[in-house]
């Protein structure tokens, strides 16, 4: 069961559930915030292991000790007081209306902005490119690797999107962890999110509507960080896996450093926010 905390009054509505905004509900969650979170019908989450998405598929999905459950609107209440996360099948996030949430967290990384707006809840947050604080939301979190990585920026927008995956500490750029679709199809999987692959080894199939089959491959030795799920209909370059060069597995099932520091970075603004610590002139000082 849920313990009280100084929150309870309060609710989060985070849109997206994938492996960034999981990183997100995991922070606000385990500082007693109550949070529920707003999915696709069928998630495109490749980091399935790490996302509350997955419990849209599953029913109920467990991330560092945190279960999110697949819930309607109406079951809500019952579902945070149980200490869990509810999910709600919702692309238009209608549940804005009938829950109204202290604050809104646009964690769908579109890197545009699909409909989030100042008055979509008394606080709203938005995480990186495609959002300007002060314009689309109060405050923007940056999702960009790098020195910046999990600001609050209360005045201005994120870096722009680079369109390349950031590389990781210690290896080359060029070795990129996105794996994409190279033709539309149906995903069949050959390796399982975990399992180690040495290069040029098939980790997938692509089944096309006329039934050829095209076998994916792995690029470079590493761990399959994620795959997207089976049911979800691919379109060419659509992304459908991660593999990481880093080659440890255990990485694969707990949350990133990256979505922990921009899950802190969430938290930090909605704390300045609701204890009325908001100061226009932080990010003139830090000279942003």
């Amino acid at each position: 069961m849920k313990s009280e905390s100084p929150f309870d009054d309060l609710l989060a509505l985070v849109k997206g559930a994938g492996d960034l905004a999981t990183g997100v509900a995991w922070r606000l969650h385990r500082c007693g915030i109550p949070v529920v979170m707003t999915e696709l019908p069928r998630p495109l989450t490749v980091r399935r292991a790490v996302a509350f998405a997955q419990a849209v598929y599953d029913d109920e999905h467990e991330v560092d000790w945190v279960t999110a459950r697949r819930a309607l609107v109406a079951d809500v209440p019952e579902v945070l007081e149980a200490g869990e996360i509810p999910v709600l099948v919702d692309p238009e996030t209608e549940a804005i209306d009938e829950l109204a949430p202290s604050a809104v967290v646009d964690a769908i990384l579109a890197k545009c902005n699909t409909g989030t707006t100042l008055e979509s809840a008394p606080f709203v947050v938005a995480l990186g490119p495609g959002f300007e604080a002060g314009v689309d939301c109060h405050v923007v979190i940056e999702t960009n690797r790098g020195h910046n990585l999990g600001r609050a920026i209360w005045e201005g927008a994120a870096e722009a999107d680079t369109g390349t995956p950031g590389a990781l500490p210690g290896f080359d750029a060029a070795a990129t962890r996105v794996l994409r679709a190279p033709v539309a199809g149906r995903l069949h999987a050959l390796a399982r999110i975990g399992d180690r692959l040495s290069a040029a080894q098939p980790f997938a199939e692509v089944v096309q509507a006329s039934g050829e089959e095209t076998t994916l491959l792995a690029p470079f030795d590493g761990v399959l960080r994620g795959l997207i799920h089976e049911s979800v209909p691919l379109q060419a370059e659509l992304k459908i896996g991660d593999l990481d060069p880093r080659c440890k597995p255990a990485h694969a099932f707990c949350i990133s450093d990256k979505s922990l520091a921009v899950g802190g970075g969430v938290l930090e603004a909605f704390l300045h926010w609701h204890f009325g610590r908001i100061d226009d002139t932080v990010t003139e000082e830090l000279g942003f």
